[in-house]
């Protein structure tokens, strides 16, 4: 099993930018894994390839705005 390491950072919403801690997962190369928030009224971003928190006020259709706006269309990598 490929070693993994998990460290604390510092995410703004993709919305609205409000600050939130996530515990953050990344392989033995840097990619990344996944990501936990751990401050309250946050909100992982799902399918993401990149660790991305949204407040959970904002709409399913806010957040997918705000991401294409961001990082262009999202297409889902076959690996």
């Amino acid at each position: 099993m490929p070693e993994k390491h998990t460290k604390g950072e510092m995410h703004g919403c993709i919305v609205c930018g409000k600050l939130y801690q996530l515990y953050v997962v990344y392989d033995a190369n840097g990619k990344f894994v996944d990501a936990k928030v751990m401050s309250a009224g946050g909100k992982r971003v799902p399918n993401a390839n990149r660790p991305l928190v949204a407040c959970e006020k904002h709409s399913d259709k806010e957040i997918e705005a705000a991401v294409t706006r961001v990082y262009g269309d999202q297409k889902q990598d076959e690996d």
